[in-house]
């Protein structure tokens, strides 16, 4: 697989950027930390998950490294950070291809019903066409309703479930 031209990828998407012009959607960068965490903890607290400063330095570096799969996109609005993505590529075995995966998508509730979310899945969906992905995978909660909304429009809703099993040893 070719090595993906995000810098390539995203001034096209800028240019074409109809639905909100003041929102520039860019690779994450190392000057960013302080605003991407303040956009984590936004999406941890609707998660109800409490981040730790081992995650946080983990997931971040995972970030800024160029050779780890997950890769961050942010929406910014007059300098200001009001969006996230975090994606990768996920191998798809049945399709004998990889197909993208968003784990973590979060717009400030300021920022929320301006077409932000929007622009980033747009961003994503190019994304995946250039690297030939076929399709991009993500889980959201039940409850999630304002996200479910933006989510009918831009994808179809599997028929899939999700479990999950712990990975620690219960005692017997």
């Amino acid at each position: 697989m070719a090595a993906l031209n995000m810098v390539a990828v995203i001034e096209s998407y800028n240019e074409h950027n109809k639905l909100s012009p003041m929102t520039l959607i860019r690779e994450l960068k190392e000057a960013d930390f302080e605003q991407w965490l303040e956009l984590y903890q936004v999406y941890a607290e609707h998660y109800r998950v409490a981040l730790t400063e081992t995650g946080i330095q983990t997931t971040w570096g995972w970030l800024m490294d160029s050779s780890h799969p997950l890769q961050g996109l942010v929406a910014v609005q007059e300098s200001a950070l009001v969006g996230m993505a975090h994606f990768r590529a996920m191998p798809n075995p049945l399709r004998v291809q990889n197909i993208g995966f968003l784990d973590d998508l979060v717009v400030l509730p300021s920022a929320r019903g301006g077409g932000v979310g929007q622009l980033l899945l747009d961003k994503l969906q190019r994304i995946g066409l250039q690297e030939g992905w076929g399709l991009f995978r993500w889980i959201t909660r039940d409850n999630n309703y304002q996200a479910r909304r933006l989510y009918d429009k831009v994808a179809s809703k599997s028929d899939w479930n999700v479990y999950e099993m712990s990975c620690h040893i219960q005692p017997e």
